[in-house]
């Protein structure tokens, strides 16, 4: 092949690779649109939107030396994505947040606290202790947490729940799990509402099979004159093993027991896709009947412009969307892109501050937003 030949060959595989990745990031960007049941596969492009914009940004730093026409294909993906990505990557300064809270306000954390260390207890028995310090420090009048593991009848059990009420501060709360779940025999697992307002009202939704994540639950607190009902949700995980999250880290294909293990991981991908898809649902339904102004926290095991956050998140604010910066990650594991925890609110409120408490005592990041309703 001529050098000719190679260069014009070279010209059309870049050019083309720059129109797939644009249309990838489209997809991803709009993968919200799509079925799951049946376009399952778009929650790929979705996952990876934010790589897809850093390769497309790549691609027209290059036109721009080599042959500047080109970079209008990765300007015009990026304008005719750029609502959506707004939803993943605000683009303001990050700002400060305010210990002090508003007397008028309310304060609501959502945390997957990953069982309170109860399985390193022995080892690292501070780490728990730091839990608690950091949610006194930020002292929120409702706290959310997912992956709970408590006691409430067993005084000597490393997680006995009325001492996380006493510690808290927090002398009402809404605990939802499954007794044929529990963690061990003196520990259930489960979501728990804790609230340092009255709660009038609670209530679990479980579906079959009655799993933890076809269960999720409401809470109605009261706060002066006002009623606001509070939703806690833990939508489907991915379930990885340990040779899943090693594949995802090398995703080489050296043997045949590689080519399971990816068999295996698109597998997973797909069925948290599909269960999403129905647990989302069900909850946006719930949302819909509450007499109430909601709010919904939780680990949605999933990231900005999917199905499950667009559907949950119809018609309400996202307080990071509103308050947060830059990528905003909210899962440590697999990817600095996770931002899979939020917090929605009524329209009503507005979102006075937002701040993720960036401290590794689970494998998950707290995330507290001051609100104030406006009648």
């Amino acid at each position: 092949m001529s050098v000719k030949k190679l260069r014009r060959f070279t010209k059309v595989l870049l050019i083309t690779l720059n129109i797939i990745v644009a249309l990838s990031l489209i997809l991803g960007c709009y993968g919200s649109y799509f079925d799951p049941r049946k376009y399952w596969f778009t929650g790929f492009f979705t996952l990876a939107s934010f790589y897809f914009l850093l390769i497309l940004i790549g691609f027209i730093l290059f036109w721009l030396f080599v042959k500047r026409i080109m970079v209008f294909i990765g300007i015009i993906a990026i304008a005719l994505s750029w609502n959506p990505l707004k939803e993943v990557v605000p683009i303001r300064k990050s700002p400060d947040f305010n210990v002090t809270k508003d007397p008028s306000g309310l304060r609501v954390m959502s945390w997957n606290v990953e069982h309170f260390d109860i399985l390193e207890h022995k080892s690292h028995p501070e780490r728990k202790q730091e839990m608690i310090a950091t949610i006194n420090e930020q002292e929120p009048d409702v706290a959310c947490f997912q992956e709970m593991v408590a006691s409430d009848q067993f005084s000597a059990a490393i997680n006995y729940l009325p001492d996380f009420v006493s510690r808290l501060g927090m002398y009402d709360y809404n605990y939802t799990f499954n007794p044929k779940l529990d963690f061990d025999s003196k520990h259930h697992f489960g979501i728990i509402i804790f609230s340092k307002y009255p709660i009038i009202n609670k209530q679990t939704v479980a579906y079959p099979p009655k799993d933890y994540n076809s269960t999720f639950q409401f809470a109605d607190i009261v706060k002066n004159d006002d009623t606001f009902r509070v939703f806690n949700i833990h939508l489907q995980s991915l379930k990885f093993s340990n040779e899943n999250r090693k594949y995802i880290e090398d995703p080489s294909i050296k043997d045949e027991r590689d080519f399971e293990e990816s068999k295996s991981v698109a597998a997973k991908f797909k069925t948290g896709f599909l269960k999403r898809k129905i647990q989302s649902e069900r909850i946006r339904e719930a949302v819909d009947q509450s007499p109430y102004p909601a709010i919904v926290c939780g680990d949605f095991n999933d990231v900005p412009n999917s199905y499950a956050y667009k559907t949950i998140g119809k018609g309400m604010k996202n307080v990071f969307s509103e308050k947060g910066a830059g990528i905003g990650r909210t899962f440590y594991g697999i990817s600095p892109t996770l931002r899979i925890d939020n917090i929605f609110v009524d329209p009503r409120f507005d979102v006075q501050q937002y701040v993720r408490i960036k401290k590794k005592l689970s494998d998950h990041f707290p995330i507290i937003a001051d609100l104030k309703y406006i009648k």
